[in-house]
């Protein structure tokens, strides 16, 4: 069973319906030990890091995810939660991952937010990342994102370079938005699945 957590994301919808057309069933919940018995976990999120570290709070989820032992997806914002702190309010994070989110820097022909298709700079081989090569592009909206470090699977360039996909043991992150990333996004979530729990 996949669980993904009821964070009161605006992308939970189109998260689930990526799953389906997989074949897989999903549950949309806050339950702990729902999410702490299945296989396989998803951390959506749309909107900013105070809200989301709050609604998490407010469910008593942080410790949840924090404690989880099975594999981990965190999306867009799920993934800059799972950093240690973001610059967006100053909100100390969910700490899975060192580093602190940072708002994307303006300058002349880059706009924020970085909204979009674009290549990754593929670091490492990765099981999550199976199939993938600098001619992929994924869908990016957003305006922070996560720094560049030894837990940075991809990056990618938007006025200045960040982590695009991130993993430390069983949690994984990226930034992009697979469930609007056609069959980039479809294989991704293809490559998470088949990860061994």
């Amino acid at each position: 069973m996949l669980a993904i957590v009821d964070s009161g994301g605006a992308n939970i919808a189109s998260v689930r319906f990526a799953l389906e057309r997989l074949g897989v069933q999903s549950k949309l919940t806050a339950d702990l030990a729902v999410i702490r018995a299945a296989k396989r976990v998803i951390l959506p999120g749309v909107g900013s890091a105070p809200e989301g570290m709050r609604r998490l709070r407010e469910r008593g989820l942080v410790d949840c995810v924090r404690g989880l032992t099975q594999p981990v997806l965190g999306i867009c914002l799920g993934m800059q939660l799972l950093f240690e702190s973001s610059a967006e309010g100053d909100t100390p994070s969910l700490g899975l991952i060192p580093g602190r989110v940072a708002l994307l820097p303006e300058s002349p022909g880059v706009t924020v937010p970085h909204m979009g298709w674009n290549n990754l700079g593929i670091k490492r081989d990765t099981p999550l990342l199976r199939g993938f090569d600098a001619t992929t592009r994924f869908y990016f909206v957003h305006s922070f994102a996560g720094p560049v470090n030894e837990f940075t699977l991809a990056s990618c360039e938007h006025g200045t370079a960040f982590a695009a996909v991130v993993q430390r043991g069983n949690f994984s992150g990226v930034q992009f938005h697979p469930e609007r990333s056609g069959a980039a996004g479809a294989q991704l979530l293809k490559n998470f699945l088949a990860m061994p729990v």
